[in-house]
């Protein structure tokens, strides 16, 4: 995967633009992480922020579009390619902050930009 890619949905992972996603339940390479709970479908910075419940005591991480591996719509799970560990020591999401700083994103892509299984 490169950078320049993160961001945006593959074309075989079965998205649809329009849907909603939020409720899903995120699956990593290792088994279940937390339900979506909001997604951007905005071009160039596509996500999912995933709120980890009770499993890392109610963390919400984000995890970029090109993370994804599959969506089925009719068990309603996202399947991303990182393991739980990944995503459990990701930087935690700060929507306020998100929202005020242009350049924030850039720690996940640098963060997910990492090599992978």
């Amino acid at each position: 995967m490169h950078d320049t890619d993160i961001w945006g949905y593959a074309q075989d992972v079965g998205h649809q633009p329009g849907a909603d996603l939020i409720g899903y339940k995120v699956e990593a390479v290792d088994g279940p992480v937390g339900k979506i709970d909001k997604h951007s479908e905005d071009v160039g910075s596509s996500y999912l922020v995933v709120d980890t419940g009770a499993w890392i005591f109610g963390k919400h991480v984000l995890l970029p579009a090109g993370t994804i591996r599959r969506i089925d719509t009719v068990e309603e799970k996202v399947h991303v390619d990182r393991t739980k560990d990944e995503i459990k020591n990701a930087p935690e999401y700060d929507d306020a902050r998100h929202a005020g700083e242009p350049t924030y994103l850039e720690q996940f892509a640098r963060y997910y930009g990492m090599p992978h299984i």
